[in-house]
């Protein structure tokens, strides 16, 4: 039994929003309880069918780098009682994803082939490569959308519409780049490239602190360490670790998202196969056999760990 949609009841509820992966439970206006589903979405879409075990991945993936991280930046994480729950502190979101990049993939490749050299006001140098690494990492913010497509922004237009302030800006930047360094170096130790990301960040007590997952699947891009030299030199597609497969079997199938596209049927193979890829990088990034949870109950599993979790905090 897969997480396709929670319905919970608990005590201290003030309300519920279901994102497009996550289950979020704002309790006594203090607390957020995170239920992280077996949803996947793409292209801003929500595919209809879940994915089993993904959302263990997701969580428990997230959970082990924000412990990580505390050093570098506040966060909202407190515990995760469930492999697929996280609880955390309420903060005021800041409406931008902080988006930082170190390879010339995905959206930053699309722009750059369609012959645009410049990304969210940061100027690309020539004669790059699908997968060549950039200079330097940089940073391609997003204005977060109430509804649809998230929207590129550059710095300057972020300053000018005060959607945060330059000082707290240029704080979100310094952790964007040590974060991501901090990322970098975990999957290196573990034979893996961290290709982009994205961060989020909000206000709680009236300091810039982390918020959300970071460093999973969903969130980032990996590339396989072993062999991505030699892949670029021959021309070759990169081995890779990410959501970005999906996309792919999507585009494949004449499907991104737009206005009268129709998302294609998923078979049970391609599921499992779903699956398998999350699993692969859960034990190639946090270097441990990943634990399947018992499936049968799991609703009622979910909602015991939490109510457990709640009573100690409340």
């Amino acid at each position: 039994m897969s997480i396709l949609r929670t319905h919970f009841q608990l005590p201290g509820q003030v309300s519920v929003y279901h994102g497009k992966v996550r289950d979020v439970y704002n309790i006594d206006n203090k607390y957020l309880v995170m239920v992280a589903s077996d949803r996947i979405s793409a292209f801003d879409v929500i595919l209809p069918r879940p994915i089993p075990y993904k959302g263990q991945v997701l969580n428990q993936i997230a959970a082990k780098f924000l412990k990580s991280c505390v050093d570098i930046c506040p966060n909202w994480f407190i515990e995760s009682p469930d492999p697929n729950v996280a609880i955390g502190k309420i903060c005021e979101p800041i409406r931008i994803e902080m988006v930082i990049r170190g390879y010339l993939t995905g959206h930053a490749w699309r722009t750059y082939k369609s012959g645009l050299r410049t990304l969210c006001g940061v100027t690309l140098p020539e004669g790059l490569k699908e997968h060549d690494k950039l200079p330097t990492p940089i940073i391609t913010p997003a204005a977060k959308a109430a509804e649809g497509h998230d929207e590129d922004i550059s710095r300057e237009d972020i300053l000018a519409q005060g959607i945060v302030s330059q000082k707290d800006y240029e704080t979100m930047e310094r952790y964007t780049y040590d974060l991501f360094d901090r990322g970098t170096e975990m999957a290196a130790e573990r034979g893996l490239i961290l290709v982009d990301t994205k961060y989020e960040f909000g206000f709680y007590n009236g300091q810039v602190t982390l918020m959300d997952e970071i460093h999973t699947p969903d969130s980032s891009r990996y590339f396989y360490a072993e062999g991505y030299e030699a892949r670029q030199a021959n021309g070759e597609p990169q081995k890779q670790l990410s959501k970005e497969f999906v996309r792919e079997w999507l585009i494949a199938n004449n499907f991104q998202g737009k206005e009268g596209q129709t998302v294609p049927e998923m078979s049970d193979e391609w599921v499992e196969t779903i699956t398998g890829r999350y699993i692969e990088l859960y034990e190639l990034l946090l270097g441990r056999k990943f634990q399947r949870t018992e499936n049968d109950n799991v609703l009622e599993r979910v909602e015991g760990n939490i109510l457990k979790a709640l009573e100690k905090l409340r």
